[in-house]
């Protein structure tokens, strides 16, 4: 019996593609491993920098004094403090800090390796300019090594977040603040090596019952001198159990050569398979071998899964049906802008998974590396974006809300290598994440100048073949194809808003990827904002979910959170969290719905009697920039009961070490940017120092609170001796009217979302903004009270409208915009004119809105529509 159980389990270890091992062997591997992870090293680099705001002449130089310069740690942003203001500064920012090297580096490869810097970082060590890297969204790996010497060395930074005709993005409807707004990490290791973000991962013949891996691993040979090399890599399952091994033969790599050495596993008997529900991730170790030698030891994270999109039955993970239902995401958050740790990364991802989404669309650019390992980890399908984004309204060259594509043509050659070398590292840099199952072109590109509609299609095009190139596994969407005839150049359409109602059954496999968009500060109405899904051909009217067809794999609010916006805060107020992270009720809406978990008791006003602090951890576990804590205060009444009472608040840091966006207190209010609403106030807190932090938070009148956070990394704070976090104190954004941005030639509301009390065949809602006069809507038959309406997707100041109709007769109308209350406000009315001219151009109602309505009558024998509406506006 015991002599069968020998060979059952050698015949186990074969059909894993594992060599049987001897615990001589065992111990061998292990010293191996050791000393090829001892070759490569990798530390935080985050702490400890020095920043300028403005161009300083002689920063790079190592002897500059820098000294009344800021001390900062990253990620860090131009714009700390930062709250949802639509104005942020545009120019230079520089950083420095000194770098140790130790005489144990010497014949050592070190690199720099930046996840982000917005948006044009020219880099520095000793003076010497070492690299630059242009794109803001994707990171680089910096190679320091000729210009570095033992002991003290300079490395400086200039960063500059200039808006450029030929870097990607032209436009967008965010916020764009510049800095080193990502971590940063210290490399070092042998001249043969794995490279940057070299290894591939691909899970072929899979299936229930077993599986391989495939793996390409990129080696460089950095030295001077030929070497023999290979590569052997096991696979570790989630419990850490080796579950194949793979042994590179032995190849010559000469100096300064690169090779790709590729290797298949055997079989994998039925690997545990990743999906939202079972978030379970395996780990290649690759070891590097040069003349014999380990020199390297590299891991890399992936998951053994498949699906498939289809046209007519939707999508399929791990050969099951699955509609997915999420959110839209933005990278910022309150205070710190686009700055944010790993951790809030983290939560983000959660808080999704929490309300009971299952996808997360990244908008609209490539995130951070650790946001598609926090899908990963959690369970969240990932949709990850390449920065070819569009805005409607808009203008000239000079700001962000330039067209898409580059009207110049001596501006389109650059632009599109600009694109192009950020879906490459996007997708170089996330392509093992099991978590993402599409890359996407786009964001609305349409939004270019209607002449230049050809080559966006062709460039398009370019893109979604380069994407299968680089990466065969995965499809190419277009992101935001609702206009432009765009939708079907790739292998998925992903359709935002009206795009949901305008394309039934459209014979590509597609998904709404933005829905909803309700502008609401935070408590909000306890409702979905399901916006334009309920109109979708085929849906049953007032059947909730009636519009999940089998045709469509699924859907994503717009938005998760709430974001900043170049078109002022309001319109970056869509999320159903607010920009603090505190849920509005439209979250617990989803959480109930798909969760079953019942919404919490609203607060009501009543008698304050003090205040709750609390915090999403007690501990900060790494002093890096990589970890905080969400603080949420709370005012209660006193029996300890939340109110909606919102009054002024003050949180500080009283002893210990820690820093707020605002320095060591914030002060929060009603109506402020800072704001304490429905009786709740939050912000985030990092750390730069281990130690114990005291935390008070305080009101006039009311009994104050306070919480104990305690920092276990990084070096001891020293009460009196540790620099503390300087005042950054914020100024209010208060806008006149005389401030409105006003764009006399810009036409705002073309190729933007409409909708319309019924559509005649063949007339549809999206003719009135498509820029032909010769197309138009018009009312679908018995409809007695027809209009039409165009969101511009901005708060504008309405100034002018031009309204082209059908033909010449007397159409009669009221325009009504939606104001900042909901309400519909006259601007026109022309209810009673004589006037029979085809287009009328008309002065109206200076009223701020994000809706224009217009209800029409018309004359005998003629039909009801419109053919193009004209805004002329002020954002």
């Amino acid at each position: 019996m015991k002599q069968r159980m020998k060979w059952l389990m050698v015949l186990a270890a074969a059909l894993l593609g594992i060599a049987a091992i001897a615990p001589s062997q065992a111990a061998a591997r292990a010293d191996e491993e050791r000393s090829a992870s001892v070759a490569r090293e990798r530390s935080n680099f985050n702490a400890d920098w020095r920043f300028h705001l403005g161009d300083a002449p002689g920063a790079r130089e190592p002897g500059y004094d820098d000294a009344d310069w800021q001390s900062v740690g990253l990620p860090h942003s131009f714009g700390i403090p930062y709250f949802q203001a639509s104005q942020f500064y545009t120019g230079y920012g520089w950083y420095r800090k000194q770098l140790t090297v130790p005489g144990a580096w010497r014949g050592r490869r070190i690199f720099l390796e930046f996840e982000g810097a917005f948006q044009d970082a020219e880099i520095f060590v000793n003076g010497n300019p070492v690299g630059r890297h242009r794109g803001g969204y994707t990171g680089f790996s910096v190679d320091v090594t000729a210009a570095v010497r033992t002991g003290e060395n300079s490395i400086a930074v200039r960063v500059n977040n200039l808006w450029g005709p030929t870097l990607a993005p032209r436009a967008g409807e965010h916020v764009f603040q510049g800095g080193i707004y990502r971590d940063v990490w210290l490399v070092t290791t042998d001249p043969v090596h794995v490279a940057w973000y070299g290894t591939k991962v691909t899970t072929p013949e899979l299936s229930e019952r077993s599986g391989r891996v495939a793996i390409d691993t990129e080696v460089r040979n950095d030295g001077t001198r030929p070497v023999t090399l290979s590569v052997r890599t096991d696979i570790h399952d989630p419990a850490d159990k080796i579950v194949a091994t793979m042994n590179g033969g032995a190849e010559r790599l000469a100096a300064g050569g690169i090779a790709t050495v590729s290797q298949r596993s055997g079989p994998i008997i039925a690997p545990a398979l990743w999906s939202p529900e079972t978030p379970v991730l395996y780990k290649a170790v690759t070891t590097v071998i040069a003349n014999g030698r380990p020199v390297d030891r590299y891991e890399t994270d992936f998951g053994f899964r498949w699906f498939e999109w289809t046209a007519d039955r939707g999508f399929f993970l791990n050969g099951k049906h699955r509609y997915f239902k999420g959110a839209n995401v933005h990278q910022d958050q309150a205070g710190w802008g686009d700055a944010v740790s790993n951790r809030a990364m983290e939560r983000d991802v959660q808080m999704m998974k929490d309300a009971g989404f299952d996808f997360i669309r990244g908008s609209h650019y490539p995130h951070d590396p650790h946001f598609a390992g926090a899908t990963d980890r959690i369970g969240m399908l990932f949709w990850s974006e390449t920065p070819f984004w569009g805005i409607g309204g808009f203008g000239a060259d000079g700001t962000w809300m330039a067209s898409a594509y580059p009207v110049d043509p001596k501006h389109r050659p650059g632009f599109e290598d600009s694109v192009k070398q950020q879906l490459t590292e996007m997708i170089r840099i996330t392509r093992n994440h099991p978590s993402v199952i599409v890359w996407s072109m786009s964001n609305e590109p349409f939004f270019s100048a209607g002449e230049v509609m050809p080559e966006v299609r062709r460039f398009l095009k370019e893109l979604v073949a380069l994407s299968h190139q680089l990466d065969p596994t995965r499809p190419a969407a277009i992101g935001g194809a609702q206009r432009g005839e765009i939708d079907k150049l790739g292998d998925i359409a992903g359709y935002n808003g009206d795009g949901s109602a305008l394309f039934p059954d459209p014979g590509i496999p597609n998904v709404v990827s933005e829905h909803g968009s309700p502008m609401f500060d935070r408590p909000g109405p306890y409702e979905a904002p399901w916006g334009d899904l309920v109109n979708t051909p085929g849906a049953a009217k007032g059947v909730e979910y009636s519009w999940r067809l089998p045709w469509r794999s699924g859907e994503a609010v717009w938005a998760g959170f709430d974001h900043g916006s170049i078109v002022g805060r309001r319109f970056g107020s869509m999320g159903v969290v607010d920009y603090s992270r505190l849920p509005k009720r439209s979250y617990y809406w989803f959480r109930n719905a798909y969760r079953g978990i019942a919404p919490p008791q609203w607060p009501e006003a009543g008698k304050p009697a003090g205040l709750r602090l609390t915090s999403s951890s007690p501990v900060i576990e790494r002093a890096d920039g990589t970890d905080d804590v969400h603080l949420v205060v709370t005012v209660v009444d006193a029996h300890g009961r939340a109110l909606s009472n919102s009054p002024p608040v003050t949180l500080s840091i009283e002893s210990g070490p820690g820093e707020l966006p605002t320095g060591r207190t914030i002060r929060f209010a009603p109506d402020s940017d800072i704001p304490i609403r429905d009786g709740q106030a939050a912000i985030t807190m990092r750390s730069w120092q281990s130690g114990k932090s005291i935390l008070r938070v305080s009101s006039p009148g009311l009994k104050d609170a306070t919480l104990t956070i305690e920092t276990t990394g990084g070096p001891a704070f020293v009460p009196g001796v540790t620099p503390l976090a300087p005042d950054r104190p914020y100024a209010e954004a208060r806008r006149t009217d005389a401030e409105f941005m006003y764009f006399p030639d810009a036409i705002f509301g073309q190729d933007n979302p409409t909708g319309a009390s019924s559509s005649a065949s063949g007339h549809s809602s999206r003719l009135v903004n498509d820029g032909d006069p010769g197309t138009w809507w018009m009312a679908g038959e018995g409809d007695d009270a027809p209009w039409v309406s165009i969101s511009p997707e901005k708060i504008l100041q309405f100034r002018r409208l031009e309204i082209t109709f059908p033909q010449p007769g007397n159409y009669r109308f009221v325009a009504e915009v939606e104001d900042q209350n909901g309400l519909w406000v006259a601007v026109a009315d022309q209810s009673a004119t004589a006037d029979t001219a085809q287009t009328r151009t008309i002065d109206v109602k200076h009223v701020i809105g994000s809706r224009l309505r217009v209800r029409i009558e018309a004359p005998a024998g003629a039909p009801a529509g419109v053919a193009d509406i004209r805004i002329v506006g002020a954002m």
